[in-house]
């Protein structure tokens, strides 16, 4: 991993974070991986974060007392009910943007690093293969231009199943956010990216969760599922632990990322 530039602010994303594993998993690693890489943000994406679809009050505080500073999610977050009036009275758990009006919960949020810089975040659902949702394109447009008027850093958690959609939403965005990063899919890609106007791209940041399982899934579960072609219970698998993320080297005064990296980090869990 490279050295951190001085004057830039570096922001950690981790994927989508699942289950007890998942958790075991930031509890682990993310604290000296906040010290050896001088992270000034956190940022984790925790729809999956308790069991394998959904996330309680309980393991959000516990995610954000580990660490995370703010926490992102997608379509899976509505799967437990518990976590509505959390969702309408926390400023550190978004939802996806895009839902239509009146639903519980915020899209965006602009928080400070211990340094005091402004870091603005917004979160945004995909529509191919997923939800009949308000467009992201046009919902982001209205937000990122909020969010602009208040700081230069802004990154983008864009939960989406096309890697098409995913792709787009990136280069439209380009120039106008510090980086636009995939979630969702649970298996990282290897495309990171700085695209011309300085905002960083990936299709999918990956999963933070049990190495020994199909996205987090117990592998039996899945493949029996796959095989039947009938519903079956899911719950988180056990074997390994791994943190999937990127690191994000920002300027606070133009807003551009000067340089993405990749990583996986993996224990005995």
């Amino acid at each position: 991993m490279r050295g951190k530039v001085p004057g830039l602010i570096r922001i950690l994303f981790i994927g989508d974070i699942v289950g007890k594993p998942g958790r075991l998993a930031i509890r682990t690693l993310l604290p000296q991986l906040i010290g050896s890489e001088e992270i000034d943000f956190v940022i984790a994406n925790a729809e999956n974060g308790a069991g394998v679809a959904g996330l309680t009050p309980k393991v959000a505080d516990e995610l954000l007392e580990s660490g995370v500073d703010l926490l992102t999610s997608g379509n899976h977050i509505w799967r437990k009910k518990e976590i509505e009036p959390y969702l309408e009275e926390s400023s550190r758990l978004l939802r996806p943007a895009n839902y239509p009006a009146g639903v519980v919960g915020k899209g965006h949020a602009l928080m400070k690093t211990a340094g005091g810089t402004a870091v603005g975040v917004l979160n945004l659902e995909g529509r191919v293969f997923m939800s009949p949702l308000e467009s992201p394109f046009k919902v982001g447009d209205e937000l990122i231009s909020r969010l602009s008027e208040k700081t230069k850093i802004i990154v983008v958690d864009f939960h989406a199943e096309a890697t098409s959609e995913k792709q787009a939403l990136g280069w439209y965005f380009d120039g106008r956010v510090s980086a636009v990063v995939g979630t969702h899919t649970h298996v990282q890609t290897a495309d990171e990216q700085i695209r011309p106007s300085g905002t960083a791209f990936i299709t999918d940041v990956g999963m933070t969760g049990a190495t020994d399982s199909v996205i987090g899934i117990r592998k039996e579960e899945a493949i029996a599922q796959l095989i039947s072609q009938t519903p079956k219970k899911f719950t988180p698998a056990k074997g390994g632990l791994q943190l999937q993320a990127v690191i994000l080297d920002v300027s606070p005064e133009s807003g551009r990322t000067e340089a993405i990296q990749r990583i996986r980090l993996s224990v005995e869990g």
